[in-house]
C-alpha cells in the first residue's frame, strides 16, 4: 500500500485513484477468499447425490490400447532450459542477497570497525523482566516521555549517536577518487545522498560502514535560512571522533528537538 502511494501516480489524479482502488480491491479479495478457504471450504455436493456404482466383475479393461499408444513426451528444449537456469539464478541471488543483508545489519554499529569496545544497547535494562516492565505498566502508558527513556546504567540518552569533527574537505561526490581506493570502491549502494563537508564542521553520526558514515550536520548561523537539516553519507577518513561526552557536554535544547 505504501509503495503504491510512493511510486505510482499521485492519489489526486485519475490514474492514481484507479490504481489505488484496484489495489484495495485485490487486497480485500485475497483476504475474503483466504478466509473462505479456511472456514467454508470448497463447498458441498448437491442434496441427494450418490456416486455411480459399477459392477467391476463385468468390466473388461483392454490394455492393448495402452500398449499401442506411446508415452507422452514433455518438451524441454533450449529455451525451457535457459528459463530454468535463469529462475534458479534469481532464487540463488535472492538467497545470497538476503543472507548478506542479515549479516550486514547484524554488524551495522557505528564504532564496530574502529574501536575494540563492547557494544551495550543503552535501552536494554539488563533482564527481560525489567524490559517488560518498561512497556507493560499498570497505567497502560510506557515509561518515558517520547523523547527520553529509561536507560541502562553506564549509558546516556545519546549513546547511539557519536559526534565527529570534520578534518578534511569533501565535495559530496558519490565515488571520490582522492579519499582512498577502498573508499572509492565501497561507496554505499543506496539512494541516500552524500553531503558536502568543510573542515571544522561537526557531524552527528548514527550509523556507518567500514569506510563510510551516515549522519546529520550540526547547523549554525553560517548556513542559509530555511535549511533545517542536512544529512547523508560521507567518507570516514574525513572526520575524527570528538573527545567530548554527551553526559558532560549535553546538546542544546533546540538541537535535541532537531534530533
Amino acid at each position: 500500500m505504501i509503495d503504491s502511494v510512493l511510486w505510482y501516480w499521485p492519489l489526486h489524479t485519475t490514474g492514481g485513484s484507479v490504481n489505488f482502488i484496484m489495489l484495495i480491491n485485490w487486497t480485500v479479495m485475497i483476504l475474503y477468499n483466504y478466509f473462505n478457504a479456511m472456514f467454508v471450504g470448497p463447498g458441498f455436493v448437491p442434496l441427494g447425490w450418490k456416486p455411480l456404482s459399477f459392477g467391476w466383475n463385468t468390466v473388461k479393461i483392454d490394455m492393448s490400447a495402452a500398449r499401442r499408444d506411446p508415452l507422452p513426451i514433455v518438451p524441454f528444449g533450449l529455451a525451457a532450459f535457459a528459463a530454468t537456469l535463469f529462475a534458479l539464478g534469481l532464487a540463488l541471488g535472492t538467497t545470497i542477497a538476503v543472507g548478506m543483508l542479515f549479516f550486514i545489519q547484524a554488524k551495522d554499529r557505528i564504532q564496530y570497525y574502529q574501536l575494540d569496545e563492547v557494544f551495550v544497547f543503552p535501552y536494554d535494562m539488563g533482564s527481560r523482566w525489567k524490559n517488560f516492565k518498561q512497556v507493560f505498566t499498570w497505567s497502560g502508558v510506557p515509561e518515558g516521555d517520547g523523547l527520553e527513556w529509561p536507560i541502562r546504567e553506564g549509558c546516556h540518552q545519546y549513546s547511539l549517536t557519536v559526534r565527529y569533527k570534520v578534518i578534511e574537505d569533501y565535495s559530496g561526490s558519490c565515488c571520490p577518487l582522492n579519499k582512498g581506493i577502498k573508499t572509492f570502491f565501497t561507496s554505499p549502494c543506496t539512494e541516500e545522498p552524500r553531503i558536502q563537508l568543510r573542515k571544522g564542521e561537526f557531524i552527528l553520526a548514527t550509523r556507518g560502514l567500514r569506510y563510510w558514515l551516515y549522519g546529520d550536520k550540526i547547523l549554525d548561523d553560517s548556513f542559509a535560512e530555511g535549511v533545517s537539516r542536512i544529512r547523508g553519507w560521507f567518507p570516514r577518513n574525513c572526520v575524527e571522533k570528538c573527545p567530548c561526552d554527551a553526559e558532560t557536554d549535553p546538546a542544546p535544547e533546540g538541537e535535541k528537538k532537531n534530533r
